[in-house]
């Protein structure tokens, strides 16, 4: 059976269930602000980018000016949630640790939040050495620009075109399709919304999964099948 090069996992709203969390403190924060959103409509909006890139959208949109000491305000508030509540999405390390093909993380988020968030849920082993973030890699360039993808993919010897991401956001999609990578969608975490799988096949999700316990069997048939041939 053909074997992924690499299978790249992101990490919020993917292997931990950070995204919900992360969303109410920046809901709050913007609310404070001058912008009025719910934690809902923040995450189905603006999943998968950074609060740096949210905060510029919706200055755009609302023409209200915010404050850069938000930013740094929304890395503190956020970091200490996600260390006191943080938990693992239900089924993930079964499916990681059945992932036969090499695996990494590529993520939005700080290496360093990245790391304390799969230590906390028993993870880390499973990454160490190959976790990337848009934030840390020489560009800067964050999703749904492709540079981590292709960072990583080049780091660790890997095709990108036999190359597998799992991602729970259209811009995470968007960053890997940009890649030339192939992309599962994932919706089960605790910031799915209805007609998030649409959402996520329009953005070019091959398919899109709700538990674990389908990972392998999607990757294996995804496998026999390319869209070269």
């Amino acid at each position: 059976m053909p074997q992924p090069d690499l299978v790249i996992f992101d990490c919020d709203g993917v292997l931990v269930d950070s995204e919900i969390i992360a969303a109410r403190v920046e809901a709050d924060l913007l609310t404070s602000a001058g912008f009025e959103i719910s934690a809902e409509e923040l995450a189905e909006t603006y999943a998968g980018l950074t609060f740096k890139d949210i905060m510029l959208r919706v200055e755009e949109k609302s023409q209200i000016p915010f404050q850069a000491s938000l930013i740094d305000r929304a890395e503190e508030l956020v970091d200490r949630k996600l260390r006191a509540d943080v938990r693992i999405i239900d089924g993930a390390r079964e499916a990681v640790a059945a992932v036969t093909a090499p695996r990494a993380v590529c993520s939005n988020s700080r290496t360093e939040r990245v790391e304390f968030m799969l230590e906390k849920v028993r993870l880390l082993p499973f990454f160490a050495g190959r976790i990337f973030s848009g934030l840390d890699i020489p560009s800067k360039k964050t999703k749904p620009a492709p540079d981590v993808f292709l960072y990583a993919a080049d780091k660790l010897g890997a095709n990108p075109k036999n190359t597998f991401v799992i991602e729970d956001s259209v811009h995470g999609i968007a960053g890997a399709r940009a890649a030339g990578m192939r992309v599962i969608g994932f919706t089960g975490a605790g910031h799915s919304y209805p007609g998030q799988a649409d959402a996520l096949t329009e953005a070019g999700a091959e398919t899109v999964i709700r538990r674990w316990a389908e990972l392998n069997s999607t990757i294996a048939a995804l496998s026999e099948w390319s869209e070269d041939t």
